[in-house]
């Protein structure tokens, strides 16, 4: 079932939920990119892309963000990364990182949002956890239904919040940029963390430790 197109018609009444503002956010993101600005390309409708991108059917700015470092740094970082089966640790490749960052923002304003963390709030969508928890090689499935709970939330629903899959403790949000009357996030005034210096590998494996993973080692005679 829930890999079926979705229905005509809504089957329920979309939970509408608020992130407050002034509510901490947390992004991860590569380095050269303004920390609260949307990413204006659209993925490709069957390759490659997030769970709930803009494509050329369904297009607008998106952003992601987690309500904490950890669900910020394992959405991005650790997706499809496996455990070795030995009780190592993950390693985690350092072109994944090296040119990425983490930025501290909040919410300018409150930002009205489609809550998908609850079963009910997916069945009254026509979906179960499969929509917020399959991996990668549904996203094309995903971005189709995140495009037609935008079309039947509109104009009030500026996002999706939902479970982090990574970090289950901790929610995550893709927020749209065509929707609401202003920028919805802010910096903190907190310096982003690069991941790509000595200081900003040493935060993300202190971050990283308690999920069993670390960066791995820089190669011999690598000086970049």
């Amino acid at each position: 079932m829930p890999k079926q197109p979705p229905p005509d018609v809504l089957p329920g009444e979309p939970t509408r939920a608020v992130l407050r503002a002034g509510t901490p956010l947390f992004r991860v993101h590569s380095s050269h990119r303004d920390p609260a600005a949307y990413n204006s390309s659209p993925s490709h409708a069957f390759y490659f892309g997030g769970r709930f991108d803009s494509t050329p059917y369904d297009r607008y700015g998106y952003l992601y963000v987690g309500f904490s470092p950890g669900a910020a740094v394992c959405e991005v970082l650790l997706r499809s990364l496996a455990f070795p089966g030995d009780g190592g640790a993950r390693l985690l490749p350092r072109k994944s990182f090296e040119r990425r960052s983490l930025s501290f923002l909040t919410s300018a304003e409150d930002i009205e949002v489609v809550s998908l963390m609850s079963g009910a709030d997916l069945s009254a969508l026509g979906q179960d956890p499969w929509l917020v928890h399959t991996e990668g090689e549904d996203y094309p499935q995903t971005r189709d239904w995140g495009h037609w709970i935008r079309a039947r939330t509109k104009p009030w629903a500026q996002g999706l919040v939902w479970p982090s899959k990574r970090e289950p403790a901790e929610r995550v949000a893709v927020l749209f940029d065509d929707r609401g009357h202003g920028p919805a996030l802010e910096p903190t005034g907190a310096p982003p963390i690069d991941f790509g210096t000595a200081e900003g590998e040493r935060w993300l494996n202190g971050v990283l430790t308690p999920y069993l993973a670390r960066t791995a080692p820089r190669l011999p005679g690598r000086d970049d």
